[in-house]
């Protein structure tokens, strides 16, 4: 039952054994329990459980989120079922308990998947500490670091992302049980969470624990920020220190040598390096012949309860271990639960805000937020990370959460009357463009119809525009033709352009009262480094396609959040408005101003366009050897130059709109004062 990304593991190691056949694969989203089916050759596809008692199966695997286990575990139980379930058995000890005494009222089998002690380098490990190799062991660490998928937005969240405690009970779980295996059954357990504040969605991605057991201390640290990832244990004795590498299926005992204590060490760490070499070297010919398996604990533990089961023995994983683990786990998990929560409730404000702004840490919206709070207005701020930047401030209200997520985007624009949208991904893979940027929009515009917002400022991009396919010499205005294969611009132009769509055909065909606004490209202290239109940024080198003679469509950042303060009352519904400086500025121009302030942290070089477009040739025929995307093509590089001149009229007369500080007097402020 569950046809996520772990059934594989599971459907690959009962198709190993000969004493067993796979009878049918259950999930509520067919599609996935299809495609699962079809690879490892699964007679038969269910939605549900109870569709898959007309199968009469012996054994279920339950392989669903945790807070489904009991449940699923209990009508498999029911159903005369002997039941492998994943970690965590469940949710809540008393859960466990009901588990057990089902599977003892029905005469059945219950086990728990621990399959990192099944973990052939960990069950190496056991025998030797066994055997003395380490003397008497004196503590165990158990570090393991990680990363979860990119959340794409919209309301179907991912499971690891819904609740606080998840990280805890998804990974916690192996640590406990390995310290357990290594010192004996734990006494107690003091485990702590961190938020780093990286990734609003994880909340809690920093968890360490002090672990008291019946043969000595162990400790816990696992963490979704380093890299690379690691997954280890080092148990420390009285006559060496082993360290065991799970992701690399290796065990390096450091042990002591009759000799001078720096002869020692350059010894042993000789003998550990060589050791090292060799043991990686023959993984990595065993893992390319199919020899060692990816997460071969899962494999071994799969087949040891299979075997048990033929054999009429207990489980290597006793279901009570299972419920000692989670006993454990238990008041931290809702601790960090209501944590989660309670940080996600809204705080009251002395004054109700009426204005929200998204993309706060932004550099236009770094701008705009100074001003609106120049003018002491309430203010509401919708934000990824916790910041302390704010404590104490009565006319700021902050709201964590991720664009992407609807429910957050509605805390954020519930009650305000004029909403700056001015957040966007501005970096990462389509996941996160989807997610920042189409998600964010598409949540935001849904709000703003929801509560009745008075007016939805959207900050868009030139980028939309038809670059390639413009005609020198032809003026840009707000009508001119939009990207025609923004699948071919990149991850940014295509979702900008997606957004805009969005909020324009909400404003035209739905009402919604709001403003869009296209500045040209923003500049201005904070932004030295940035590239301008036609050039290439590699580190600190600048490549100007061509000779650099090119006009740019350059807007000063305090002229932009002019615009959008006047955006707030005019213009009307579904009008765009095009920000550019009539001043005239060539790249050369932009680059020596840039040179005067960066000096030697920047060099500029002119690339002939005709060079450029021989790369992106040859790019494009890799690209097909290599069946996969690559950042360069001929209709990139096509779709490198500026596009000038620019019309600003509609600015002027509808929003009432001149820059007040000018190209001219941003380019001294940005890089001559």
């Amino acid at each position: 039952m569950g046809a996520g990304y772990v059934s594989a593991y599971h459907l690959r190691a009962v198709r190993s054994l000969g004493f067993a056949e796979l009878a049918g694969i259950a999930d509520l989203d067919q599609e996935r329990a299809h495609k699962m089916a079809q690879e490892f050759g699964v007679p038969a596809v269910y939605k549900t459980l109870a569709e898959m008692a007309a199968a009469k199966p012996d054994v279920v695997h339950i392989l669903t989120p945790p807070g489904t286990h009991c449940a699923l575990t209990l009508q498999a139980l029911e159903m005369g079922c002997h039941v492998f379930v994943e970690k965590p058995m469940a949710e809540t000890a008393a859960d466990c308990d009901r588990m057990i005494a089902k599977a003892r009222e029905k005469g059945l089998v219950l086990s728990v998947n621990h399959s990192a002690r099944m973990d052939p380098i960990v069950l190496r490990a056991l025998e030797m500490v066994r055997s003395g190799a380490c003397g008497t062991v004196m503590g165990v660490d158990f570090f393991r670091s990680s990363d979860y998928q990119a959340y794409a937005g919209g309301p179907h969240i991912p499971p690891q992302y819904r609740k606080g405690s998840y990280p805890i009970q998804d990974l916690g779980v192996h640590g406990l049980y390995l310290l357990e295996a290594f010192l004996g059954e734990i006494r107690q357990a003091d485990i702590r969470y961190y938020s780093s504040g990286r990734n609003p969605n994880l909340f809690f991605d920093e968890w360490r624990a002090l672990v008291e057991c019946q043969g000595g201390p162990g400790q816990m640290y696992i963490s979704w920020n380093v890299q690379p990832m690691q997954n280890g244990l080092v148990i420390h004795g009285t006559k060496g220190v082993m360290s065991v590498d799970c992701y690399l299926q290796t065990l390096v005992l450091r042990k002591t040598y009759p000799a001078p204590k720096p002869i020692q060490r350059i010894l042993g760490e000789i003998a550990t390096s060589l050791g090292l070499l060799t043991k990686v070297t023959a993984n990595t010919v065993r893992f390319v012949t199919k020899r060692l398996l990816p997460s071969p604990g899962i494999h071994v533990s799969v087949v040891k309860f299979y075997e048990a089961l033929r054999d009429g023995v207990a489980p290597p994983v006793p279901a009570e271990e299972g419920r000692r683990i989670v006993a454990l786990l238990q008041e931290v998990s809702e601790k960090a639960d209501a944590d989660k929560a309670a940080r996600l409730r809204e705080s009251t404000p002395v004054r109700p805000p009426k204005i929200l702004l998204t993309g706060s840490n932004g550099f236009l919206g770094g701008k705009l937020l100074k001003r609106l709070l120049e003018k002491g207005e309430p203010l509401r701020l919708l934000v990824r990370r916790p910041t302390k930047e704010f404590d104490g401030n009565p006319n700021v209200h902050l709201v964590y959460g991720d664009l992407g997520d609807p429910a957050a985007v509605d805390r954020a624009v519930d009650g305000v009357d004029v909403v700056y949208h001015v957040g966007a991904a501005m970096k990462g893979g389509p996941m996160e463009f989807e997610c920042g940027t189409v998600w964010g929009t598409k949540n935001m515009v849904a709000s703003c119809q929801k509560h009745g917002v008075k007016r939805l400022v959207y900050v868009s991009s030139m980028s939309v525009l038809d670059q390639a396919g413009h005609r020198r010499g032809a003026l840009v205005q707000e009508a001119s033709p939009t990207e025609p294969h923004p699948e071919k611009r990149g991850a940014y132009t295509q979702t900008k352009l997606a957004a805009e769509r969005m909020v324009l055909e909400a404003a035209q065909q739905s009402g919604l009262s709001a403003v869009i606004l296209r500045p040209g490209q923003i500049f201005g202290p904070g932004a030295e480094k940035v590239p301008p239109s036609g050039t290439i940024g590699l580190g600190g080198r600048w490549v100007i396609v061509g000779s650099g003679n090119l006009p740019l469509p350059l807007v000063y950042v305090d002229d932009v959040v002019d615009a959008l303060l006047l955006a707030e009352h005019a213009g009307a519904p579904g009008e765009i408005f095009q920000l550019v400086d009539q001043e005239t500025v060539t790249q050369k121009e932009y680059a020596a101003a840039a040179k005067t302030k960066l000096g030697s942290a920047l060099r500029v070089q002119f690339m002939p366009k005709l060079v450029l477009m021989t790369l992106a040739v040859g790019v494009e025929i890799l690209e097909k050897l290599l069946k996969r995307p690559l950042p360069l093509s001929r209709y990139r590089v096509r779709s490198l130059r500026p596009l000038w001149p620019c019309d600003g009229s509609a600015a002027e007369k509808r929003l009432g709109w001149k820059p007040r500080v000018g190209v001219r007097e941003g380019l001294r402020r940005t890089y001559l004062s």
